[in-house]
């Protein structure tokens, strides 16, 4: 029960964090979205589809496999973060060097080009962090990266703020990105010296057995960044500006929730690492259990999402993005499948089947270029949205289909039944009241599924106190 309240309140703390963060993350994009107008957003997109490029190609699998190997009992924590931290450091340098030879070659105005190497300097800041978040996973501290997470984004908002008061040009709005970056980083470094004191090392044996085992999942990074940034790339380049920005005032709202189902699935990472072998049954319960809180989770989202997006999109991006609403309702979707494939994938990590990842990751890349390259040209935005969510639903159900085969588990979901009728019960409630005001439809909506989520006792009052009580 101790572990469930270390649990408990990192979920808590951290949500609440990332709730912080994520309503900044919302308001930068409605300052900048006013600031720059469609076509000023999406080359803001796409410059921000560029640092997700980079983390891609630079990711080689060393923050999963970290956090991985340092949750085992048996490996030298200190060695390896040593080890891992100064390899990424050479690797973002590097990509920060080369960068300008890589937009080249893209038909970009110069002024985005040279936005895309302010955030691959960015990148070597939030790349560096990221191989140290394993620590904090591990032990359960995670509340502290989204402490840092929050006060960096604070800064960048403030910023952003203050560039549009006095009419800087766009480069300062991507400028405030790389303070955010520096802030974070700063404080997940100082912070990371509670757990472990480490120095930077260069055993050139053990990187290359490392590399060894993490290059399927940096390949598998490489792959998902294909399948679930290229089309704003590929917007960008067969389409407007305009229309990138359409597709990325509702992409964004979906990208901002995404670290709910990522910050869960990294919380329960070690712990499925640590028993997935050794001890089934308790793999099979946090398993069974993180897959009801996403149900819990996922049903009034997607509900929602459909009658508040109007209110949503307007609320984000203003009046002149309202053909973004029916991108935002398609992509809710995408975002339900997102929630399970972040566990699936931890599953198959953890069970060393990373290759397997790979192979599915692989057929999502393939089909999704190929899909967006025949279906942007005359469908633009509509189709990337629709490209997307079939994208996420193969993963995550190629994913499930092979845990089922090769690791003989079904998950046995509490109240399932009992979720889905809550999320019944809020549809007719939003139907009946779609005319009100929209933030009082939304915690009111939010309100009646959750009083039927308590009527139901898919979540009782035990368990509740069971996780809260010291006793």
């Amino acid at each position: 029960m101790v572990i469930a309240r270390k649990i408990a309140y990192n979920v808590v703390f951290s949500s609440t964090a990332k709730i912080f963060s994520t309503i900044l993350a919302l308001v930068s994009i409605g300052l900048i979205t006013r600031y720059l107008g469609q076509e000023g957003f999406g080359n803001y997109a796409t410059v921000l589809a560029f640092l997700s490029f980079f983390t891609a190609i630079a990711d080689l699998g060393l923050y999963s496999t970290v956090t991985r190997e340092i949750s085992r009992p048996e490996n030298n924590e200190k060695e390896i973060i040593g080890n891992i931290f100064s390899l990424r450091a050479i690797i973002s340098l590097f990509v920060f060097v080369f960068s300008p030879i890589i937009v080249f070659f893209f038909p970009y105005p110069a002024e985005v080009k040279q936005a895309i190497v302010i955030v691959a300097l960015s990148f070597v800041f939030s790349s560096s962090y990221q191989v140290l978040n394993g620590i904090f996973q591990k032990n359960l501290a995670m509340d502290k990266v989204a402490m840092a997470e929050l006060l960096g984004k604070i800064i960048q908002v403030i910023f952003i703020f203050y560039a549009i008061k006095f009419e800087l040009s766009f480069l300062w709005i991507i400028f405030s990105l790389l303070l955010n970056m520096l802030c974070s980083f700063s404080l997940i470094y100082f912070w990371s010296k509670k757990y472990v004191s480490f120095s930077l090392k260069f055993d050139f044996i053990y990187w290359k057995k490392f590399l060894k085992e993490s290059y399927p999942l940096g390949i598998a990074a490489v792959i998902s960044f294909i399948y679930f940034k290229i089309d704003t790339i590929l917007l960008s380049i067969l389409k407007t500006g305009a229309e990138v920005g359409i597709y990325n005032v509702a992409y964004k709202v979906i990208e901002n929730i995404t670290f709910f189902p990522a910050m869960i699935a990294g919380l329960v990472f070690p712990i499925i690492s640590k028993n997935i072998f050794s001890d089934k049954m308790r793999f099979y319960d946090i398993t069974n259990r993180t897959l009801k809180v996403f149900w819990i989770i996922i049903v009034p989202l997607v509900v929602g999402t459909l009658f508040l997006a109007e209110g949503i999109v307007e609320l984000i991006g203003g009046q002149g993005f309202s053909a973004s609403v029916i991108v935002l309702r398609i992509l809710v979707f995408s975002l339900s499948c997102i929630f399970f494939s972040n566990l699936f994938n931890v599953v198959l990590i953890s069970s060393n089947k990373q290759k397997k990842l790979m192979f599915i990751m692989s057929l999502a890349a393939i089909f999704n270029v190929s899909a967006n390259l025949i279906f942007i040209p005359h469908y633009s935005y509509l189709a990337s949205a629709i490209i997307s969510v079939a994208t996420e639903m193969f993963v995550a159900l190629t994913a499930f289909y092979i845990i089922i085969k090769e690791l003989k588990y079904f998950p046995k979901i509490e109240k399932f039944w009992a979720i889905l009728l809550a999320g019944f019960f809020m549809t007719v409630y939003c139907f009946i009241f779609k005319e009100i005001n929209f933030f009082l439809l939304a915690f009111s909506a939010t309100a009646v599924y959750g009083l039927f989520i308590w009527i139901f006792q898919v979540v009782k009052t035990e368990e509740i106190m069971s996780i809260i009580s010291k006793k």
